[in-house]
């Protein structure tokens, strides 16, 4: 046992001998003092021996159970692999193959998926055998993985003596402000807040570890505010470790009155550059931010702003175990407390780390971070991406020629898209990049897109002689646009189409990963799909134009001229239900029982609701309902009714409500995002994202209802 183990498990003897009133873990569920932590990690130890392996896999949520394996996986000195919450199945596949990781303890759910990779459960344990091939250094303590700036995480290798020695000179940094209640917003498979978490245990402290979905965290780049502020206003934490987006959430809450931060002493942020202007606001509303710098390489931390030495804009000084140096070209040298090595590869041997970063320093010591010297980001939420590997992702798709993506210091990732057709209406670049964000994890997505007036050539300095962009100047020549998505007072900007397609980004995601969608896309529909498909699209399109009534009848004097495009969409619509009934015959399908028949209760639901909203609440929110049905359709119709067809060998009479509800609808839509853009009271604008939502949900029901072998979706009466 290394030096620094030996330390850091005595303090906890000594805190469960010393400290036995004082909460060590609290959960979502229960409370542990340390006495019991110590026992209850002394017992996994145990049942770590009894299993007579070398690495362990740990996909859990955070809470008491997380901890207590942790601990007991570190001082059993076996491997511990972290799996982050946001990874995709894929990536969390691709890290359990690498690390060859022999036992993993795993949240429920997760059950299908580590079947499908070769686990079987025994007990609390998944268990799978591998060979005798080491890929990693010998002493790796904790195996972390970057969060994939490829698409393919690294493994990074790092020791018990590195990652402990960090946690103890963290518990130092704060000393001066004495906070007594750590609360783990972070994920604690994520190095920063598992060091964290050893920091607080180092202290004696109270360490909060409510799960994810209590704090209201959705994956690696999204929260739920009110959730967030609630959890903190009721467990009133003295010390968190925060990433930029959630810096700016908790300032804006508390300029808002919304979140009183008067508990805390010692908020670190760090994992992505912070802007000096949140800096500033957070010190004016009383949060104290120390702001920091790390690397997983270097186990985390290396820099950090203290209560007694304090620069803001700077990342701090050195933490003592650390030694930085700038090379020539100002690149961050770092040595201390360096990997072991990445996994697969051999040791690492350097005695100074390349960081990758520009910095400089001040003539007292602190450090001002310049730049990245690569072309890797790192968004607000503190994940690394490279764009080249998202870009790739949107240029494989048909209708998009180039593609350049910029997220730094952005909660979401902007895409600037050039065409390969200058007629490509705007549905079908969104459809496009939707296709593309099936394959990426969540803070690898385009959440915005700008579509360009003109190409990257060279002959406006914006692609290079062979033919890559020229980042930096593409940067600053559309800089306006891709920043305007970011987080900040400039959000409200926005259009009210474009807040709307952001608020209703993760319902349609949804939509269009359902798996009979991609099928779909990519024509392959069984004939009784793509039948009961019309059967239920009949079963709401009879509805359009007697609830565009309704909406009509009851939109107030002062949306008089939502009133008129109301009139002209019954107008466009008034008849459609018939095309539909005669596809169905076309395909051999029974028009007359589909007639007398009833819907899917999704199908009845939606209609129901819709008439509901138009009745007793906002009528304007119908208008969610032709965003969702509008814009499906016309990805339907663009991507899958020709390929459909060609493979049914169904005659053209069958497809006219989708072939025409493609080009109709691509009209409507450059209408619709005028009318929505024409909106200002905020709550018909908040009705209309609210319906859309509650559309997207119902109509993605419907889908997964659809049946594979023929089945009647239709009862007659």
């Amino acid at each position: 046992m290394s030096p620094e183990m030996e330390r850091f498990k005595q303090i906890l003897r000594n805190h469960a001998e010393r400290k036995t009133n004082v909460t060590a873990l609290w959960d979502d569920q229960q409370k542990l003092d340390y006495a019991t932590l110590y026992a209850e990690v002394i017992y996994r130890q145990q049942r770590l021996r009894d299993e007579h392996v070398m690495v362990v896999a740990l996909a859990l949520d955070n809470g008491v159970e997380a901890m207590l394996w942790d601990l007991a996986t570190l001082f059993e000195g076996l491997t511990c692999v972290a799996l982050p919450p946001f990874f995709s199945p894929a990536q969390r596949s691709h890290c359990l193959e690498q690390s060859q990781a022999e036992r993993v303890i795993a949240a429920p759910e997760l059950e299908s998926e580590l079947r499908a990779v070769g686990y079987e459960k025994t007990g609390e344990f998944w268990c799978r055998h591998f060979g005798d091939s080491k890929r990693m250094p010998k002493g790796t303590t904790k195996l972390t993985f970057t969060s994939g700036t490829t698409g393919t995480p690294k493994g990074v290798c790092l020791s018990a003596e590195s990652i402990l020695r960090v946690a103890r000179e963290l518990d130092q940094a704060s000393k001066p402000t004495n906070p007594w209640h750590h609360l783990a917003l972070l994920p604690l498979a994520i190095l920063l807040e598992n060091i964290g978490c050893y920091a607080a245990l180092y202290a004696g402290a109270t360490l909060s570890l409510p799960s994810q979905k209590a704090l209201g965290m959705q994956g690696a780049s999204g929260a739920d505010v009110q959730r967030l502020l609630g959890c903190l206003a009721t467990r009133a934490p003295e010390s968190l470790i925060l990433v930029p987006q959630l810096l700016l959430m908790l300032v804006s809450a508390a300029e808002q009155k919304a979140f009183d931060p008067q508990h805390l002493r010692f908020a670190a942020v760090g994992g992505a550059r912070v802007a000096k202007e949140l800096l500033e606001r957070a010190e004016r509303v009383g949060i104290p931010v120390f702001e920091g710098y790390g690397l997983s390489e270097c186990a985390s931390v290396v820099c950090l702003n203290r209560p007694q030495a304090h620069r803001p804009g700077s990342v701090g000084q050195p933490l003592p175990h650390v030694d930085i140096r700038l090379a020539d070209d100002g690149e961050v040298l770092i040595k201390g407390a360096m990997l072991l090595g990445y996994l697969g590869d051999a040791p690492h041997t350097d005695e100074w780390w390349c960081s990758g970063d520009l910095g400089e320093f001040d003539r007292q010591g602190f450090l001002y971070l310049k730049g990245r010297k690569k072309h890797q980001f790192v968004t607000s939420f503190g994940r690394n991406v490279n764009p080249e590997w998202v870009e790739a992702e949107l240029t494989q798709r048909s209708h998009i020629a180039q593609a350049f993506v910029y997220g730094e210091a952005m909660p979401h990732n902007h895409a600037l898209l050039w065409p390969h057709r200058p007629d490509c209406p705007d549905e079908q670049l969104a459809a496009a990049v939707a296709q593309a964000n099936e394959n990426l994890p969540d803070y690898a997505q385009v959440h915005r897109w700008t579509r360009l007036e003109q190409p990257f050539t060279q002959a406006n300095g914006l692609l290079t002689a062979n033919g890559r962009p020229r980042r930096d100047s593409i940067v600053e020549r559309y800089r306006a646009q891709l920043t305007e998505s970011a987080f900040s007072e400039e959000h409200s900007a926005m259009s009210f189409f474009d807040t709307l397609q952001d608020a209703t980004q993760q319902e349609r995601i949804e939509l269009f990963n359902l798996p009979i969608i991609r099928e779909a896309l990519e024509g392959n529909v069984s004939l009784e799909s793509y039948r009961a498909f019309l059967t239920q699209a009949y079963y709401h399109v009879r509805h359009t134009v007697p609830l565009m009534m309704a909406c009509g009848a009851r939109l107030p004097s002062r949306l008089e001229w939502l009133r008129e495009a109301v009139c002209e969409y019954i107008e466009d619509e008034y008849g459609h239900e018939q095309w539909v009934l005669n596809d169905i015959q076309a395909c051999g399908g029974d028009k007359v029982a589909v007639r007398d028949g009833r819907p899917s209760l999704p199908i009845e639901l939606m209609v129901s609701y819709l008439y509901d909203l138009i009745a007793r609440h906002n009528p304007v929110g119908l208008f969610g309902m032709v965003n969702v049905l509008e814009g499906t359709s016309i990805a339907l119709a663009t991507h899958a009714a020709s390929s459909i067809r060609e493979r049914l060998d169904l005659p053209e009479s069958a497809f006219s409500y989708l072939s025409s509800h493609g080009s109709l609808d691509i009209e409507h839509m450059q209408t619709y995002r005028r009318l929505m853009n024409k909106l200002e009271d905020p709550d018909d604008q908040a009705a209309v994202i609210h319906a859309s939502k509650v559309v997207y949900r119902l109509y993605a029901d419907m889908f997964r209802g659809l049946p594979r072998d023929g089945e009647n979706l239709h009862a007659p009466v």
